[in-house]
């Protein structure tokens, strides 16, 4: 199992392409599902999690074939309503294929998924919506089982904001009969993004970026060709890396409109941050200064880049409070950073972390995807060596994140095991 190894201490300078953003490519990729005909898309990341969708594609009949980063999928031999535990299992995405399956085979049988564990995340809100469009739906053996001679539109409104029953309910509804209005709707960035790629396929979905999404149904869908957008998640990791360091980075290709409350925090700590269209040069400051930070849905501050601006914290000069309000087991990263000689307390949903002058290198463990983004920002700022293990978390949504690093000058490696 590979690990990755940190000898920090070193200021991170120079320039880094950001690449396209794995939540977005995953729902986008799906919805090639809906219709036949080849989809291209490009600016699709390197990464775990989109092998993992391409092996899922396949099942269902789709044929795909890979150029680097353009992925064309062709679904008009779409044949296969069941989504298997050895498949699903890898990623809890892989759920977002049972809106469309039932829209374009009138059924699917998909296996409960898994993923990363940092909470329960239940797909309830998945299912009564499906059944408020029309759909039977059953749990049997760990499966999903749904089917529906017909979807017809209904009015849907989520108890809680979820972002992947958004997508799957949004894919159901394109090619439902009628109006089907989702309210509290999920408006990240990355639902948005699936929403506009449905209209250029063809889809009629308005109020799109608001929490209200007026889908009206049409027969069918065609072909389309479309980028992925900039990955929000992996332009806030670097941008912590700079102000950690005390570096100088010029980001490329990134989106800052999507992370207004991510610049907003980072600057209260003391990090000069300058835009320029789609170009963000952040510098750290003299000193890191405490602050406080609840994530919240979009627009709100992302459950995605806590772990990163805990470590950032650690070594901040006064106390901070984190309160997580997304996910209910999302501070197992905790006990590594103490590993690491972080102060940092937890009651329930609550992380009470008092700055230390200094983190120390240590051998640590990740537990989950944005945790082992965490884990090598740490050891980029603390003295001596650390070594992350069980880095293939890291592989499923950071693209080649040690080469990047490197490139800006960091003394990092990843060792085979």
């Amino acid at each position: 199992m590979d690990k990755i190894v940190v000898e920090g201490g070193y200021p991170l300078k120079g320039e880094v392409r950001i690449s396209g953003a794995k939540n977005a490519a995953l729902p986008i990729l799906v919805s090639s599902l809906l219709t036949d005909g080849p989809c291209t898309y490009s600016n699709v990341p390197v990464l775990k999690d989109i092998e993992s969708t391409k092996e899922l594609l396949i099942n269902h009949g789709a044929r795909i074939e890979t150029d680097q980063h353009t992925v064309t999928i062709d679904a008009g031999g779409l044949n296969n309503s069941e989504a298997p535990y050895d498949l699903v299992r890898k990623m809890r995405a892989s759920i977002l294929v049972l809106g469309p399956l039932v829209a374009r085979l009138k059924k699917a049988r998909v296996s409960l998924p898994g993923g990363c564990s940092i909470g329960a995340r239940p797909i309830n809100l998945h299912l009564k919506g499906l059944a408020a469009l029309g759909a039977k739906v059953e749990l049997i053996h760990g499966y999903v089982e749904a089917s529906a001679a017909k979807l017809r539109g209904a009015e849907i409104f989520f108890d809680t904001v979820t972002v992947t029953g958004t997508e799957n309910l949004m894919m159901a509804a394109v090619l439902a009969e009628g109006i089907t209005l989702l309210r509290n709707a999920a408006r990240e960035p990355e639902v948005t993004a699936l929403a506009d790629v449905l209209n250029k396929m063809g889809a009629k979905i308005e109020g799109i970026g608001t929490s209200v999404l007026k889908i009206t149904g049409v027969p069918a869908l065609k072909p389309v060709s479309v980028s992925i957008i900039p990955d929000r998640i992996e332009t806030g990791t670097f941008m912590v890396s700079a102000a950690l360091s005390g570096g100088d980075i010029k980001i490329l290709d990134c989106e800052p409109t999507h992370l207004e409350s991510v610049i907003h925090k980072l600057r209260l700590t003391g990090s000069e941050v300058k835009i320029d269209g789609n170009t963000m040069t952040v510098k750290g400051g003299d000193k890191i200064t405490s602050i406080d930070i609840k994530t919240m849905p979009y627009p709100g501050f992302p459950t995605d880049m806590q772990a990163q601006f805990m470590v950032l914290l650690s070594v901040a000069k006064g106390f901070s409070v984190i309160t997580e309000t997304i996910f209910e087991n999302r501070f197992i990263h905790v006990s590594e950073l103490k590993r690491l000689g972080a102060d940092i307390k937890v009651s329930g949903n609550t992380a009470m972390i008092t700055g230390v002058p200094k983190l120390m290198g240590a051998p640590v463990m990740a537990t989950d995807l944005r945790a082992s983004a965490s884990l090598i920002l740490a050891g980029l700022a603390a003295s001596g060596t650390t070594e992350v293990s069980r880095v293939y978390h890291l592989d499923r949504g950071y693209e080649a994140i040690e080469k990047k690093f490197a490139s800006l000058g960091a003394k990092i490696k990843r060792v085979k095991a």
